[in-house]
């Protein structure tokens, strides 16, 4: 308890099987997504922070000081409970209520998880002992320890697949604000199993006809069945520029704005490193640009091979939305997109740049 408020130091989801790995990590190294207060934060795919228990200080997120502030947890979810202190015989319902960062600070619950951001010099200090804007980075529990979190859950992920022979997801919450002299708490408030074996069996793409397909690729990010899409939005191969690639940007904004207007949902496919700080290596469009987008494909330029931008600012949207991402250089043998097949089919709409494609029946994406 903190005054009226409800709720724990932190709170999170851990899974036994990562389906968005980045270098280092493989995927049965797990996965972790863990926020400041109640787990309504990370359950419903709000901003929390992410890391893998076998490399806890490999943040994905945070690559930028600018990722710092725009990619980390900006308020917290509590239970507001009656006032302890009023008199009144009414039973009144507990609310669940969301606060920002002071109040956690307040309550002393931000220690644990906080940093700060200093605009004098423009630098992140871990903890709260400086002056500036706080921001939730987990670095007193990752970095320095003062909760074996990672260790917990290697543990216990370990013996939960163990123990049901399979690939594990639990939910859990940690209490560090218990009375003088009693031990932290670690509490495992669910444990299931991820039905992963199946869905790969079900996903056995060595078993399409190769004439079928459009785009295949060997690095792909995400699991599952996708057959509903039937719009493509395509950067044009043969007329693209790298030096207007501003322009390209635009235009996939338009066509990503009408297509969730009509609640069409696409397959983007894209040159270079999409959303990349440096326009000529790839597109820079920022989120908006491309919010519709449920399966996004990176493909490299001939005198450029890609590699996966799985940029900070996109990846949190990208693994909480479960979107398909795959990245192809076909020229150096990894992967293979048809475009032949693409230029083949009518457009609906053609800017300088940009193709938008709108098929008869929809494409089945496998993710596997």
């Amino acid at each position: 308890m903190h005054g009226n408020r409800f709720y724990p130091e932190f709170s999170g989801v851990a899974r036994s099987y990562n389906f968005y790995p980045t270098p280092p990590l493989e995927s049965s190294d797990g996965v972790v997504s863990v926020a400041l207060g109640l787990g309504k934060t990370v359950v419903e795919g709000m901003v929390s922070l992410r890391f893998c228990p076998k490399y806890p200080r490999h943040l994905m997120q945070f690559g930028t000081i600018e990722d710092y502030l725009d990619c980390s947890q900006k308020d917290f979810f509590a239970l507001e409970l009656a006032d302890p202190d009023a008199e009144s015989d009414i039973e009144i319902e507990p609310v669940l209520k969301n606060y920002d960062l002071d109040t956690a600070e307040k309550d002393r619950t931000l220690h644990p998880v906080g940093s700060v951001y200093s605009s004098e010099n423009n630098v992140v200090y871990d903890g709260l002992s400086r002056k500036g804007a706080r921001i939730v980075t987990f670095a007193p529990v990752l970095k320095m320890g003062i909760f074996p979190l990672p260790e917990i859950i290697k543990r216990v992920l370990k013996l939960g697949t163990w123990g049901m022979g399979s690939p594990i997801e639990i939910e859990f919450a940690v209490n560090m604000s218990g009375p003088k002299g009693e031990p932290k708490e670690f509490c495992i408030l669910q444990m299931r199993p991820l039905v992963l074996s199946r869905e790969i069996e079900e996903l056995d793409i060595d078993r399409v006809q190769q004439e079928r397909i459009i785009c295949q690729s060997p690095k792909v990010l995400g699991i599952g069945r996708i057959d509903y899409i039937k719009d493509i939005v395509m950067v044009d191969h043969s007329r693209f520029q790298r030096g207007k690639s501003r322009l390209a940007a635009k235009e996939i904004g338009r066509y990503n704005a009408k297509l969730i207007q009509s609640k069409q949902p696409y397959l983007l496919i894209s040159l270079g490193r999409l959303g990349s700080a440096d326009p000529w290596l790839g597109v820079p469009v920022n989120w908006d640009q491309i919010s519709g987008a449920r399966v996004i494909v990176e493909s490299g330029f001939k005198d450029f091979k890609v590699t996966p931008s799985q940029e900070a600012h996109y990846f949190q949207n990208m693994t909480s939305l479960r979107i398909g991402y795959f990245t192809i250089n076909q020229d150096v043998g990894e992967g293979m997109i048809d475009w032949e097949w693409l230029y083949s089919r009518e457009a609906v709409h053609e800017g300088k740049y940009v193709r938008h494609i709108r098929l008869e029946k929809p494409l089945t994406v496998l993710m596997n």
